[in-house]
């Protein structure tokens, strides 16, 4: 009967941690993102290792290309309204011929830097936060699959929290009824 009852306990510890896992990749691959107006990409390759190793979800916000700075962290088009993006260190910046602003970009574990000069319209944003590992989860869901996600796994969270509901109250009225026969 107890080892019962310990089972039983650790199953719901066990199953409200994965729940709330779930749910917190969730808020921070989509939920956060999309209330705040960021993106999130995936690290594809091992060009900022080790800050930011392949796998990695990057949640960039736009930013104003003046208050980007050297160190930054930016996400931009490889080429103006081409879908391949880029993240990578600004490591200088500079002007063009008609005093047009231009950043310098370089792979953390790169040794020389970008060959191409990045625009201002090509930055998609700068750094916000870093998951190392949830970008995988992001590569394989699409944007129509992400937002189905999310409403699975709101309404797993539901049915769940109503399950445990609906059995703590058949437990507790349970006990009652058995405590009065005895």
């Amino acid at each position: 009967m107890v080892v019962r009852s310990l089972l039983r306990w650790f199953g719901q510890v066990v199953a409200w941690l994965l729940i709330l896992s779930v749910a917190a990749s969730v808020a921070v691959a989509v939920v956060i993102p999309r209330i705040t107006g960021a993106t999130p990409y995936t690290i594809l390759t091992g060009s900022m290792q080790p800050e930011l190793p392949p796998g990695t979800l990057v949640v960039v916000r736009p930013v104003d290309a003046n208050k980007i700075s050297i160190g930054s962290v930016i996400t931009y088009q490889l080429q103006s309204g081409k879908a391949t993006n880029v993240t990578h260190r600004v490591v200088a910046q500079g002007f063009d011929t008609k005093g047009g602003l231009r950043f310098q970009t370089q792979g953390d574990a790169n040794n020389v830097p970008d060959e191409n000069w990045v625009k201002p319209i090509q930055i998609k944003g700068e750094k916000w936060y870093a998951v190392p590992y949830l970008g995988y989860v992001n590569n394989i869901l699409i944007r129509e699959e992400r937002q189905m996600a999310v409403y699975i796994a709101a309404a797993l969270l539901l049915g769940y929290a109503a399950f445990s509901f609906i059995g703590a109250i058949r437990d507790r009225g349970g006990h009652r009824r058995t405590s009065a026969d005895s």
